[in-house]
């Protein structure tokens, strides 16, 4: 007779369902890293055009409309979607339907008050920096609407579809990026960029068969209150701190200074992608582990933050390999001075990789207060060491000064990581909500 669990399972049986669910699982990661490259695909080639076509100063100005899109961008992400893929990752296909319904309404919302008054400021500013601010308030709703997509099917475990919607938004880039190079200004492929992204948030809909409810994003917000203004409050500090360090150091050394580290960021941007592929899948991931095998969410949580930290270090060894006239090539005059900052933003980026295992293990348990805790931390530090490397020494100091509060932020994440394993050990309590 074959020999049975306590639980009454055939342990002949449990490998082969261990081996499905462990394919499953690269299954859903290799579609977040599909999905993620996609994506980076397009913004590097934006990046790289405005670079090529426009000269360092103005892709400073399109950086500062970059950043600041970052900002909103994490203000969506922390109403409307942070919670849905906490709580609606793996969930019945009803419950996620409603959801994601409101979830992404709730992205509109936030996109058609925040581009209003991105909107307002940029013609108020004029010059050189409000025409491309104006244009990416008009372009916001569209912009958010298709992220909300793409954690909405990541949520469900359709990474596939995720996958098809930014392959859509990167065929549409591809016709009006020739009109803008034509127009030869930022708003022009502020305008373009955007717009493509509308297309690809409009194909979300026929994809999902799910029409955003804007008339419920106010009920949304008011359900997921305990978790979506802490996820605010920590997403916002993250990318303000970002778009801070931009806005300082345009001030303190120049706009060229801006461009200079945007040329950098995307010389990391194959490896970035695969940071921000996995990201997509890290949380819901880590919310099947705790809901399945909860006693090992602490090693998965290593195993993705330590492999993420020593892949940048490998890309940043390349990088630093690369010939130079092969960096002329690719980020024409912005080369000389992005090249010098390779070192602290490979450290920068491996740092973060680190953190982002114990970040995602800190959303699954639901720990908003510890999570925005450790973000106000790393953003404190970002902020200061950004500026304060500035104006000690230039750019390249400011570059050394965010790798250092990166790396001083990981160990943050990872302590509270830490004692909130301990804390659920001691008084476990489901944090997963399915309506």
């Amino acid at each position: 007779m074959t020999p049975m669990t306590a639980e009454g399972e055939n342990p002949r049986a449990t490998a082969p369902r261990a081996g499905s669910a462990r394919r499953a699982l690269v299954g859903r990661l290799s579609w977040g890293l599909a999905d993620q490259a996609a994506s980076s695909v397009s913004n590097f080639v934006v990046g790289i055009y405005v670079a090529r076509s426009l000269g360092v100063t103005a892709f400073g100005v399109f950086s500062l409309a970059w950043v600041t899109y970052g900002v909103v961008l994490n203000v969506s992400r922390g109403l409307a979607t942070d919670p849905l893929v906490v709580r609606f990752s793996g969930v019945p296909d009803a419950s996620w339907r409603a959801a994601v319904a409101r979830s992404t309404g709730t992205a509109l919302g936030v996109g058609a008050a925040l581009g209003t008054a991105c909107l307002v400021a940029g013609l108020g500013l004029g010059g050189r920096v409000g025409p491309a601010f104006a244009a990416l308030g008009v372009m916001l709703p569209g912009l958010l609407l298709q992220d909300a997509w793409r954690f909405s099917f990541f949520a469900a475990g359709a990474g596939r579809k995720a996958f098809v919607n930014d392959v859509v938004w990167g065929v549409a880039l591809v016709p009006v990026m020739v009109v803008a190079a034509h127009a030869g200004t930022v708003a022009a492929f502020v305008l373009a960029w955007g717009g493509s992204a509308t297309v690809a948030g409009a194909y979300g809909y026929v994809q999902s068969g799910i029409r955003p409810r804007l008339a419920e994003a106010r009920g949304w917000l008011r359900e997921q209150r305990d978790l979506g203004y802490r996820y605010l409050v920590e997403n916002v500090s993250l990318s303000g701190a970002s778009q801070l360090r931009a806005y300082g150091l345009g001030a303190i050394i120049g706009v060229a200074a801006v461009g200079a580290v945007r040329g950098a960021e995307l010389l990391m941007g194959p490896f970035l992608a695969v940071l921000m592929g996995l990201s997509l899948v890290t949380v819901p991931e880590a919310a099947r582990v705790l809901r399945q095998a909860p006693h090992r969410l602490g090693a998965f949580c290593l195993l993705l933050g330590g492999g993420q930290a020593a892949g940048a270090l490998l890309w940043g060894g390349a990088l630093l390999l690369m010939p130079g006239r092969f960096g002329e090539l690719v980020l024409g005059g912005v080369w000389h001075s992005a090249s010098q900052l390779i070192v602290p933003i490979t450290f920068s980026v491996a740092g973060a990789g680190l953190g982002t295992g114990a970040a995602a293990g800190l959303r699954a348990l639901g720990a908003a207060r510890r999570s925005l805790r450790c973000q106000l931390f790393a953003s404190a530090c970002y902020v200061g060491g950004g500026l304060g490397g500035a104006a000690a020494a230039g750019t390249v100091g400011s570059a050394w000064g965010v790798a250092a509060a990166t790396i001083s932020g990981s160990a943050v994440w990872w302590l509270q990581l830490r004692s909130a394993l301990r804390e659920r050990h001691r008084d476990p309590i489901p944090e997963v909500r399915t309506s």
